[in-house]
């Protein structure tokens, strides 16, 4: 269990990370849309590439989903008081893990068994 200025510090970080994701999620809004058949404008190759940028902003976009899940969790174990612990072993998570990756939810034990 961390301290209470440790705790503070550490939602601030998450926090900052998860608006971090949301801001991304929006300026890349466009780029998920479907892409339109449309030959009169966009050429063949051109709407493959058109497709290609969409998929690939698709599953950025479930990435960030589950990086977002991942620091909410993290936020609800600050909560709790239990940030730090592993969720598997109840051991405490390491420092530099934790630095490496504030929302982690396991120990290197654990996250490698």
């Amino acid at each position: 269990m961390k301290k209470k200025s440790e705790t503070k510090s550490i939602k601030h970080l998450l926090e900052n990370q998860r608006e971090e994701l949301l801001r991304q999620a929006e300026i890349t809004q466009e780029d998920r849309k479907p892409v339109e058949l449309d030959q009169s404008q966009v050429g063949r190759l051109s709407r493959m590439d058109a497709m290609q940028v969409q998929e690939m902003s698709l599953e950025q976009e479930r990435r960030r989903e589950i990086a977002i899940q991942r620091i909410n969790a993290a936020l609800i174990r600050v909560a709790e008081g239990e940030y730090g612990s592993c969720l598997h072993c109840g051991e405490g998570i390491s420092s530099k893990r934790l630095e490496f990756d504030l929302a982690t939810p396991l120990c290197v034990d654990c996250a490698s068994g």
